[in-house]
């Protein structure tokens, strides 16, 4: 590896002293990083790319206490990369292991949210049957339309008085219904 890098990239590395960090640190990645990526890849890391990059932004703070050449450098950078193949095992163990997701073998059931919703739906209507129809309107109106009384007023063909007695009788009326189901039904 060291004997395909052009001469003037090793004399960089052999008086790293008064030379840019920045041709440095260019110059070991370009001679290190596929090296470092195989390393990590054949260790079976899952992102060795990733981790790749976290060697050699770990290694740059410390291109200012660089010593011992091309081979310090690549010492310090495989050093490095073991670290992060080390840490990315040790947190691999800590993970819990994962197991796909098969439907066929899961017992737990549950009724779908359109079912849900129609029993809701059919909730309602069951109460408002028991209900005459003026009163049905004047609650589907007011109610589930949300439409003022003025609005309901116009559309039933009353006045805004006979409007709001309806309304209170229709919510009596079902309160009422209401209640006789509970007590029914706690019985």
């Amino acid at each position: 590896m060291l004997d395909t890098l052009a001469q003037d990239e090793i004399d960089i590395f052999d008086d790293p002293a008064g030379t840019d960090p920045a041709v440095l640190f260019d110059a070991a990645y370009r001679t290190f990083a596929g090296p470092v990526h195989g390393y990590l890849k054949a260790r079976g890391v899952d992102d060795p790319e990733a981790v790749t990059q976290d060697v050699f932004l770990a290694f740059y703070p410390r291109i200012g206490s660089l010593t011992g050449g091309a081979q310090g450098a690549k010492s310090l950078i495989f050093s490095i990369a073991h670290a992060r193949m080390v840490d990315h095992y040790r947190r691999v163990e800590r993970r819990p292991p994962l197991t796909p997701y098969d439907p066929l073998t899961d017992g737990r059931t549950t009724p779908s949210a359109e079912d849900h919703a129609v029993e809701l739906a059919s909730g309602a209507e069951a109460m408002l049957d028991g209900l005459s129809e003026e009163h049905q309107e004047v609650l589907a109106l007011r109610v589930v339309a949300d439409l003022s009384i003025d609005q309901v007023a116009a559309i039933m063909g009353k006045s805004a008085g006979a409007i709001k007695q309806l309304q209170r009788r229709a919510l009596q009326n079902l309160k009422a219904q209401t209640l006789k189901r509970n007590q029914a039904n706690n019985e």
